[in-house]
């Protein structure tokens, strides 16, 4: 799966399927056509409708590149955001199969290397809960409190370029400075003096990522987990096809499987994009390849908080264990352990005390009932491959912990048009440390418990009008749905359904039940909800 040139297998199936989401409040027609604006696009190329479209307005220089196209690189989702204000502000005119074929040429010729995307690929793949770390103060107060910093992270551009993005962002939005609570400040000196050459030196332009030109076609492994269902493993599809690649996943928990068909492209230097449907429910893959193995996250379409984390390794790839299954067990009681990953052969390598016997075997999948005789982390193995972590022998759970700790759900649906959006949390135990110091680093983590849910009123404020009654309830995976939007005629002053609630989650299992708390805001829509938040 070595990188190479435009024209290798796959290449030739332009125009690809498009799998990039769109954005809310943005969803041009057919053809965006405006009078007096609106210019014609021509071409199905992504080569041609640069210079037959965008070179309208884009002046070309001597060397062939276009201004501002050439100087800067973006996501996928960037480019595709980009493409599509061109169409709703400045009356571009493109079919559906000219914006996705543009914006595949773009990412493909204009795009990040996945390296570039580290650390900054939560915005990407949606993670309901993720930390968005600006570099200093000064950068979270011009940047951060209208969107991510990853939004600025994930683009590389020209000092010139820079400067014209800060310009942009007075230009459309001219009231910003007082938006972002700037008016103690010399906003516009401080931009020009201090933000232009900070992103200019930490994010230069740099060279373009080469595309990735092999084909991904084949069987995978895959191996994941997904909040509030569990650990799961499975096998995932891939044939090249006009405009793509067809896929195929099937994912197997410990309560049943779940297939999805459907189709994926492979944009730039190894961005997966995907959508998929199980006849019932249709999810978004949103994955980076890297060493001939795809990782990212999967969610359902509308509702990404509901999802899991996916890794795909193509089944005759280098030996390796990917994963257990599951990763605790406890101590005296044989428990069936299964080991997911590629080349998988040999006899299991166990700690003294501990016993195994191999009732499965496959190069993709081995399955041994495992017995731990002593509490503790234990490094298991199979053959000369070590597992990526140690597997956690536990006798009896001390406490219990929710994850996430403090969450986010929205309101929505009632018949309007933005869904509702949930909030899904877990809850982990816990085995205190030698010493019997709970909540300390050595602590032993024993993953997933199942536990009961329920909400209340985070304080008294909250109590005073019920939240808990009316912003929504949990589920027995602890699936948090929130209530209706728009205005509820029984409550105070007709108010809507958002609350300021309090996630309990209680373990029966122990001696007396262990329970622990999170916070969980039901606020309001978000009702300009871009591929890039």
């Amino acid at each position: 799966m070595a990188k190479g040139s435009l024209s290798p297998p796959c290449r030739a199936c332009r125009p690809r399927a498009s799998t990039i989401q769109r954005a809310e409040n943005t969803r041009p027609s057919d053809s965006v056509t405006r009078p007096g604006a609106g210019l014609p696009a021509l071409a199905q190329s992504g080569a041609e409708v640069l210079p037959d479209v965008c070179a309208a307005c884009h002046a070309t220089a001597e060397d062939g590149t276009l201004e501002r196209i050439d100087a800067v690189r973006k996501t996928p989702e960037a480019w595709d955001m980009t493409v599509v204000r061109m169409m709703r502000n400045h009356g571009v005119s493109l079919t559906p199969d000219e914006r996705r074929t543009i914006v595949a040429h773009l990412a493909d010729t204009r795009g990040l290397t996945i390296a570039e995307t580290e650390g900054w690929r939560y915005i990407l793949e949606k993670e309901p809960v993720a930390t968005d770390s600006c570099p200093d103060e000064l950068m979270a107060q011009t940047c951060g409190r209208c969107h991510s910093y990853a939004r600025v992270a994930l683009q590389r551009r020209t000092p010139e370029d820079w400067e014209h993005l800060i310009h942009f962002h007075l230009g459309q939005f001219p009231s910003l400075e007082y938006q972002a609570l700037a008016r103690d400040r010399d906003w516009w000196g401080i931009a020009n003096a201090e933000i232009i050459p900070f992103l200019a030196e930490t994010y230069p332009l740099g060279d373009s990522a080469e595309a990735f030109g092999g084909d991904l076609s084949g069987a995978y492994v895959v191996t994941g987990h997904e909040p509030g269902r569990g650990a799961y493993s499975g096998t995932l599809e891939l044939t090249c096809a006009d405009g793509g690649y067809d896929a195929s996943m099937t994912l197997d928990y410990g309560d049943g499987s779940e297939t999805y068909t459907g189709s994926g492209v492979i944009y730039g230097a190894g961005e997966w994009r995907a959508t998929l449907s199980s006849g019932e429910t249709t999810i978004r893959q949103v994955m980076a390849l890297q060493d001939g193995m795809l990782s990212g996250r999967w969610f359902v379409a509308d509702r990404d908080p509901v999802g899991g984390r996916l890794t795909a390794l193509p089944v005759g790839a280098a030996p390796q264990i990917l994963s257990m299954i599951p990763a605790p067990v406890p101590v005296g009681e044989p428990t069936e352990v299964t080991l997911i990953g590629s080349g998988l052969d040999g006899a299991p390598m166990l700690p003294e005390g501990t016993t195994a016997e191999v009732v499965e075997a496959g190069p993709n999948r081995v399955v041994l009932p495992l017995t731990a005789q002593a509490e503790g982390a234990l490094s298991v193995g199979l053959g000369d491959l070590g597992a990526p972590a140690d597997l956690v022998a536990y006798d009896g759970i001390d406490r219990i912990s929710i994850g996430p700790d403090v969450s986010i759900a929205r309101i929505g649906g009632n018949g309007g048009p933005i869904p509702k959006v949930p909030a899904q949390f877990e809850a982990m135990g816990w085995a205190d440390d030698p010493d019997g110091e709970a909540g300390t680093d050595d602590d032993l983590p024993l993953g997933v418990v199942v536990v009961s849910w329920s909400v209340d009123n985070w304080d008294e404020a909250a109590a005073a009008i019920e939240d808990a009654k009316y912003a929504g309830s949990i589920d027995e995976t602890g699936l948090f749905t929130p209530g209706g939007a728009g205005p509820n005629p029984e409550r105070f002053m007709g108010t809507n359904n958002t609350g300021n609630l309090k996630v309990i989650a209680t373990y029966e299992g122990a001696a007396e039940p262990l329970t622990a708390e999170a916070h969980l805001y039901a606020t309001v829509q978000r009702f300009v909800d871009t591929p890039i938040r």
